[in-house]
């Protein structure tokens, strides 16, 4: 379901199979989870760079709603094993990219804004919050991440509040991603490009890594850290189904 590479000091997990959505079922996020484990276990992980990106149609289609609706307290476990992978993230002692070569939506998007950098494919594929298209609510936790990634209150009205399809040139104009490039190679070439010239920047990763969180801290406010949404956000577990991302 991924795989990960080293060349150099860059790291690339890659979220494999052409033909998947790579929604975030609990089997999906813990590979991921266990790779970037090994990441931060890596002797030479506070002098590298992560990129994560995806083979497909699809960068990540959000979490694995079609077997929560099968069992429903899987929705729980997910969403409280994707924090935890976001936080996992923002913690680690190196800079991340997201090369993002198709759709991202939902979780999809979150993994995404998790990342430091986030590149985006020109020819294919959108930024998408299906909240309210499909009349569910972004938790609570997620919103200091998405005001952090998008600092204009247009854009993010745009993208929370119409639920608008953030292709890669307007999200570049919308101050969302950083760089638009032709396809997929493309724009994972310019990750790598990218990640080399942090490398040599040869910054401390462990103050990288604590710098970042202190930015990043009013989402670890939150209680990302071992804490359930049902106790951060004080709602019961009744409408948990109605906070889906």
């Amino acid at each position: 379901m991924c795989t990960l590479e080293k060349r150099g000091n860059v790291f690339i997990l890659t979220l494999t199979g052409h033909g998947d959505e790579h929604r975030l079922s609990r089997a999906l996020i813990d590979e991921i989870h266990s790779a970037v484990h090994n990441i931060r276990s890596d002797p030479s992980a506070t002098r590298s760079v992560l990129i994560t990106t995806a083979e497909g149609k699809f960068f990540c289609n959000g979490l694995d709603i079609v077997a929560a609706r099968t069992d429903p307290s899987l929705l729980e476990v997910m969403e409280a094993k994707f924090r935890s992978l976001v936080a996992d993230l923002i913690s680690l002692p190196m800079p991340t990219i997201a090369a993002v070569t198709g759709h991202a939506s939902g979780a999809g998007l979150g993994l995404a804004f998790s990342h430091d950098y986030v590149l985006m494919r020109r020819d294919r594929g959108f930024l998408y919050v299906p909240e309210l298209d499909v009349g569910l609510v972004v938790p609570a936790w997620y919103m200091p991440l998405i005001h952090l990634k998008i600092s204009s209150s247009a854009a993010r009205r745009d993208v929370v509040l119409a639920s608008a399809k953030v292709k890669a040139e307007e999200a570049v104009k919308m101050g969302i991603v950083d760089s638009a490039h032709d396809g997929a190679a493309e724009t994972v070439q310019a990750a790598v490009r990218l990640g080399e010239e942090l490398v040599k920047r040869a910054w401390d990763g462990n103050v990288y890594g604590r710098m970042r969180e202190t930015l990043l801290r009013a989402l670890k406010h939150h209680r990302m850290l071992g804490v359930g949404i049902v106790q951060s956000c004080n709602i019961t577990p009744s409408i948990i189904t109605k906070q889906i991302i």
